[in-house]
């Protein structure tokens, strides 16, 4: 088994430059808002602040350059920026550093392993309270808000309250984190399908074989018992595994084993989160893997068969 260090940005694949023209971007849609008085109005209605907004963003992985145009946009319009700390801080700091001026005032919210500094519905309240003070306020979440990011309780708890809400979506860690280590969640001919999962979550449950690829989210903690977990199932002790630490940040590292080491080498090489653990024979395609384990010859690969069909 191996570990490899540094890893080679060429395999974030390149920057697609094209962008998509929204019918109206937040910037141009929060100003109308603003500045559109309604007729007859009285004046204690004239002295109440305008209704604000809450814009609902993903930041993607913690690259800059990852995050949408409609995000960006969005966030040069804010009054007040309520960030998660992984990703969304970085994304700010890489802003910044590519000289992109935001006037907004930013409040930390951010949640540790094991420590949720401000509750979720302290933060539920507040990107209420924001939007009736007149704010236009981003909440800006680390990868994208609806995946294991509580986009949806943040979503619903701006509608009860009557406030405008809109989500712009980002990129999840679960696919871009594997990408940049060269791991395809899916692959012609090796994988048709993948399971997004928490390692809090109940993963027993997780059917399938090595042809079905398992991405597991803030699992550094419980690797040991996930690892142990899937190999007693179909994909077996020596199904490939690889790690995939702070995958845009300057700590990327990427170590691949299988279920039957890695927690071993977890211990060894001190992982640590943020980190992304995939499951499964797409590892074996990823540049980083040992020549034990990228052993895989897709020549002899049927694109239409299944793993279990091949095996039988």
């Amino acid at each position: 088994m191996t570990a490899r260090d540094d890893l080679d940005p060429s395999f974030a694949g390149s920057e697609n430059r094209t962008f998509a023209r929204f019918p109206e971007d937040p910037a141009v849609g929060i100003r109308k808002q603003v500045e559109s008085p309604k007729s007859g109005s009285t004046d204690a209605a004239a002295d109440a602040p305008a209704p604000g907004k809450v814009w609902l963003v993903g930041a993607g992985p913690g690259d800059a350059g990852l995050l949408t145009l409609k995000g960006l946009r969005a966030l040069e319009a804010a009054d007040v920026i309520v960030a998660d700390r992984l990703g969304a801080r970085a994304v700010l700091d890489g802003l910044a550093a590519d000289g992109v001026d935001l006037q907004a005032e930013v409040v930390d919210v951010g949640k540790s392993p094991g420590h949720h500094a401000v509750p979720q519905d302290a933060i539920n309240a507040l990107l209420v309270q924001l939007s009736r003070d007149g704010k236009t306020v981003v909440r800006l979440k680390g990868g994208d808000p609806y995946v294991f990011g509580r986009g949806g309780e943040e979503l619903a708890a701006c509608q009860d309250a009557g406030v405008a809400v809109e989500v712009v979506p980002g990129i999840t860690s679960a696919i871009s984190v594997p990408a940049i280590a060269g791991i395809p969640l899916t692959h012609r001919g090796v994988a048709t399908a993948f399971t997004v999962a928490t390692a809090h979550d109940q993963i027993e449950a997780l059917g399938g074989g090595r042809d079905h690829t398992v991405v597991l989210l803030m699992g550094i903690g419980t690797l040991a018992n996930s690892a142990l977990t899937l190999a007693r199932g179909e994909r077996g002790a020596h199904c490939p595994v690889a790690v995939v630490e702070d995958g845009f940040g300057p700590r990327q590292r990427v170590t691949v084993g299988t279920l039957a080491t890695i927690a071993h080498q977890a211990a060894q090489r001190g992982i640590r989160s943020p980190a992304v653990v995939v499951v499964g024979d797409v590892v074996r395609l990823s540049p980083y893997a040992p020549a034990d384990i990228a052993t895989l010859d897709l020549s002899h690969y049927d694109p239409l068969a299944t793993e279990r069909g091949r095996r039988a």
